[in-house]
């Protein structure tokens, strides 16, 4: 189970565990597909109830991997897919949810987000996302990769997403500037993904392994990667959607929640990775 003092947060009306899983190549290499599934299975049994994927993830490899680990669970999941910005049409956007249904082998989605900005006007997009609701498809809806300047006339057509799924780890602040601060104030929760970074780079900065010999967790020494998590984890209004390929990842990432950051930490992380001074356009990868 997560630790009492694991962070939450409501995201459309339910309170879940702010660390969720993700799935970006997930299903890619049929040799992982069953330490993936027992990863979700396990993420799942410990209380990490949102899972997060897209069409574009392996072309449905990654939700069907889902579909899989989520037989027999699927009441304890919080299931978030996305919609390809070239299908964001009226028609292609239902026909993009319906197919995600197929490979996640579900009836419904608790969070259905449009994966970047569209050439497709966004009312269109809306209307789509406002009949999946009306047929039960789909709980509610949000966004992804949507800087400030995306975000303004969304909610000047009052149209409020209750998700900004962005890019955000130590090495990747910049949304710290403007756009966290107004997804907050506009009452929608920043979820964060490849939040301890991609590749491996960032955790070999010397720093975060001098922080990692400073903390224990119930799973053992702390890791550089666990920093990174707890880093992301301790702001308000956010959830971290890390994914984990393996069970002893996946325990590694449980065991993450567990430990909060000393303020001489937080000091010398941002001596490292300073925090924004000015307007950075939000990164994608």
């Amino acid at each position: 189970m997560t630790t009492p003092s694991a962070p939450t947060i409501t995201l459309n009306g339910t309170s879940l565990p702010a660390l969720g899983m993700g799935t970006w190549r997930m299903g890619d290499n049929p040799a992982h597909r069953a330490d993936e599934i027992r990863s979700l299975q396990m993420g799942l049994e410990a209380g990490l109830n949102i899972i997060d994927t897209a069409e574009m993830y392996g072309q449905g490899r990654a939700e069907a991997v889902i579909g899989e680990a989520i037989n027999g669970r699927r009441d304890k999941a919080f299931l978030i897919s996305k919609v390809l910005p070239s299908h964001a049409s009226y028609k292609g956007t239902q026909e993009a949810c319906e197919r995600s249904l197929r490979h996640l082998n579900t009836d419904y989605l608790d969070l259905y987000l449009l994966h970047w900005p569209s050439a497709i006007p966004f009312e269109e997009t809306h209307r789509a996302f406002e009949t999946l609701k009306k047929r039960g498809l789909i709980g509610g809806w949000g966004v992804s990769n949507f800087d400030t300047e995306d975000m303004k006339p969304l909610l000047a057509h009052k149209f409020r997403p209750a998700v900004n799924q962005i890019l955000y780890s130590l090495d990747y602040r910049g949304t710290e500037y403007d756009l966290l601060p107004h997804n907050e104030t506009a009452h929608i929760v920043s979820m964060a993904y490849s939040p301890i970074g991609q590749g491996g780079a960032l955790l070999k900065h010397p720093l975060l392994h001098e922080i990692a010999q400073r903390h224990e967790t119930t799973h053992g020494p702390a890791t550089p990667a666990q920093i990174a998590l707890a880093w992301v984890l301790r702001r308000q209004n956010m959830i971290a959607i890390p994914k984990a390929g393996t069970p002893h990842h996946q325990a590694l990432n449980l065991a993450a929640q567990e430990i909060i950051l000393t303020h001489a930490d937080l000091q010398a992380l941002d001596a490292a990775f300073p925090p924004p001074h000015r307007k950075i356009p939000l990164a994608v990868i």
